[in-house]
């Protein structure tokens, strides 16, 4: 089994001091890398998921590449999602497209659950793969969280305004909760599995949750990631929360049992510790910097660096994820420049 030899990004997610600043960047598996449209030039995203050599090889391309403090696994937040009977198709331009969407009590009654040894082993065997031969740095495993994914499962895909989703959690919250309860289960059972697997920590993707005020989310969202959380706490991995302009929830996610809050580009860091955020941090470049002069994103970087290296316990990120137009060449300069300036102030 390889050994992790590079813990920084453990060290800094528990609150600990580090030597440097760890840095990862959100969907640094994929898009922007000429080796990786290579291979989906042959290979659709599902078919790179149910083949671990090639997955393991994605996951860990932009470690090499970059030099990055933590590998994330490459998969979709859809991926356990067809166990349940879900029939989910990832289509280019567009996203997650489900043709059976939930609109009833009785379309959540006929979900199934997930069983991982059995529906998702391609995922397991490539974490396996990674952590037991490939990788020196913590692999990073996630899941959606159950808003997020509700939210596609009920819109059909992808939406701008939610309202079909926010409609359902008004106007039928007997099948709501049910829902999300059914999605939790799914979330606990499938992070679990890639712990047992091998992944160091595990990020939790509530992308689309800003769309919601601070009340509903108390009530309507709260309860079943509280459940969550607290089921992950036992296997005493770091636990990151992470959202899209959710600057207003931020403090709702201190209360929660995990480690890291994850911030987008909308909330500066010492803002936020002023706020009250008593956790790590980490985030929060906006990634359309990514494309802007390498002395403009110098001094972004700066002072997210000095925000960030204010008190122990801060990850630098992106505030979202890498985009096909951003040169590899950037990030790798970006993360040098991260590790050189931190490890000196």
């Amino acid at each position: 089994m390889v050994k992790i030899t590079n813990d920084t990004f453990l060290k800094a997610a528990k609150g600990e001091k580090t030597a440097h600043v760890p840095v990862w960047y959100m969907r640094q598996a994929g898009r922007s890398q000429p080796e990786y449209r290579k291979i989906k030039e042959k290979y659709s995203l599902f078919e790179i998921t149910h083949q671990p050599e090639l997955c393991a090889y994605v996951t860990r391309l932009p470690v090499e590449q970059y030099d990055v403090d933590a590998a994330v696994l490459y998969k979709d937040i859809m991926t356990p999602l067809p166990a349940l009977g879900v029939n989910v198709e990832i289509k280019s331009g567009i996203g997650p497209v489900i043709d059976n969407p939930i609109r009833s009590i009785e379309d959540v009654g006929k979900l199934g659950e997930l069983n991982p040894e059995n529906d998702i082993t391609y995922v397991l065997d490539t974490i396996k793969l990674l952590t037991k031969e490939q990788l020196s740095v913590p692999l990073i495993g996630f899941s959606g969280a159950p808003f997020t994914i509700a939210s596609y499962m009920i819109e059909g895909g992808p939406s701008k305004n939610y309202h079909k989703t926010k409609a359902f959690m008004y106007t039928e919250p007997q099948a709501w909760f049910a829902l999300m309860d059914k999605l939790g289960d799914m979330v606990i059972t499938y992070v679990k599995a890639q712990i047992n697997a091998g992944v160091s920590a595990i990020q939790i993707f509530d992308s689309w949750v800003g769309t919601l005020n601070v009340e509903d989310y108390r009530k309507y969202i709260k309860p079943i990631m509280n459940r969550i959380f607290s089921a992950l706490r036992e296997e005493n991995v770091p636990l990151i929360m992470h959202g899209v302009g959710a600057r207003h929830l931020a403090l709702e996610w201190n209360d929660l049992p995990i480690d890291v809050v994850g911030l987008d580009w909308r909330l500066p860091i010492r803002e936020a510790r002023e706020m009250g955020i008593q956790k790590a941090v980490q985030g929060n470049l906006d990634p359309s910097y990514l494309l802007a002069p390498w002395e403009v994103i110098e001094d972004k970087a700066k002072q997210i660096l000095d925000q960030g290296m204010e008190q122990p316990g801060f990850i630098f990120n992106l505030g979202h994820g890498v985009f096909p137009e951003v040169n590899p060449e950037t990030l790798k300069k970006l993360t040098a420049f991260i590790h050189e300036y931190s490890s000196w102030k």
